[in-house]
């Protein structure tokens, strides 16, 4: 049976998915794909698991955030560009409000939050992950080859574990799906894209145009808000593989400069930490940070729009080329084994981040097991198994 919210295709029910989803999606963007999985390809059923495949694999390849813009594709696709515009809202407002509001000083106590429900918030991430990666293995490998690529790109993430690695797993496993798949024009499932080529090499020059422009405008001009637009729109730029690389580049901007002392840089980051959806909003707390105007709320404002607009202009600019490439059967067969490789990179990163991380104890294994089924056995939505794994944290905590 399918629920209002599945065919109401309006921007404002897709910022009510995504909001739900900024609101509890915890553990970095390795799980934040897991539980857009879960909730648009099994629960929703807005795309199918190799459509999905595809975007990620897509995201792999674009620098910037990608699980922002996995989000933003889904949007886009389900409801055009207030749909993409409503997803970036949805899941980056609650995390980006809260670290304004930690800048500001009205959330003063950075550890509010305990430490037994942060661990366990890292828990749940285990069993998100996991989660995701046999469902994605189930559809994408289906047969020995692919199993194979995937098990090659999970050891080579671990025994290099760069982000030029990844990018070189995703090429080599792509040349060996052109060699070892034939697959046929019409086994592609297509995405509901209104973007056309035309529409996606303006975006795509408007984003090469800024990056050219806006050094030579903030170098031309003396203006304070410019020079940060132009620092926070480079580093969402340059950025490749997440979140937590975009950090060398944001601090080398802001400290020297003196726009925010390290200390304060250190404590945000902290603080980003204890919040969910992505990592990207940290550029929020920065510009609210800042020691010189403008900063404050529109500080927060200016840093956040300014890190985020190259992901949008780049996914919304690739998307209708890829949809084009990915319809070619050599295509497809380089995507066979590309989309293999990437659930290799996320069986990789199951265990190193996400695994490493959380479980240290026989405690943390079995709160992992349980959300684990309660995941995929008991078929609970996401955010009960998140604050239900957060309750035990902290319950683990006060135990002798």
């Amino acid at each position: 049976m399918t629920s209002s919210a599945d065919t109401d295709r309006s921007a404002w029910a897709v910022f009510l998915v995504f909001l739900r989803l900024g609101l509890t999606s915890f553990g970095g963007p390795v799980a934040h794909l897991g539980y857009f999985r879960t909730e648009f390809v099994e629960r929703r059923r807005w795309l199918g698991e190799r459509a999905y495949a595809d975007i990620v694999a897509l995201a792999q390849f674009l620098p910037g955030p990608a699980s922002s813009q996995v989000g933003m594709a889904l949007g886009l696709m389900r409801s055009g560009y207030p749909g993409a515009l409503a997803a970036w809202l949805g899941f980056t407002l609650p995390s980006a409000i809260a670290l304004i509001l930690f800048a500001l000083g009205v959330a003063s106590h950075g550890d509010a939050m305990s430490a037994g429900a942060l661990h366990g918030l890292k828990v749940v991430a285990v069993a998100v992950v996991a989660q995701a990666v046999w469902g994605m293995a189930r559809h994408l490998c289906p047969d020995a080859a692919r199993r194979v690529m995937l098990l090659l790109a999970a050891a080579g993430m671990l025994l290099l574990p760069s982000v030029w690695a990844q990018v070189g797993v995703i090429v080599v496993a792509g040349l060996a799906g052109i060699w070892l798949f034939h697959p046929e024009a019409s086994n592609v499932e297509p995405m509901p894209l209104t973007v056309r080529p035309r529409t996606g090499m303006f975006w795509l020059t408007l984003f090469a145009t800024l990056l050219v422009a806006l050094p030579l405008l903030a170098q031309a001009v003396p203006d304070a808000t410019l020079a940060r637009i132009d620092a926070f729109y480079r580093a969402g730029s340059l950025v490749f593989g997440g979140g937590h690389v975009v950090l060398p580049l944001l601090q080398a901007e802001v400290v020297p400069n003196g726009w925010v002392d390290n200390d304060t840089f250190l404590a945000g980051y902290g603080a980003t930490q204890a919040v969910p959806g992505p990592l990207f909003t940290f550029a929020a707390f920065l510009g609210a940070s800042m020691s010189t105007p403008p900063s404050g709320w529109a500080g927060g404002l200016i840093a956040l729009l300014s890190v985020f607009a190259p992901s949008f202009l780049l996914i919304t600019g690739a998307l209708p080329f890829w949809e084009r490439l990915r319809t070619l059967p050599r295509a497809q067969a380089a995507l066979m084994g590309v989309n293999a490789a990437v659930v290799g990179i996320l069986l990789a990163a199951l265990y190193d981040p996400v695994w490493t991380s959380a479980i240290h104890s026989v405690a943390d294994l079995g709160l992992a097991l349980l959300a684990l089924i309660a995941l995929m056995r008991w078929k609970l939505p996401p955010w009960a198994v998140v604050v239900g794994c957060a309750l035990a944290g902290w319950a683990l905590s006060m135990l002798p």
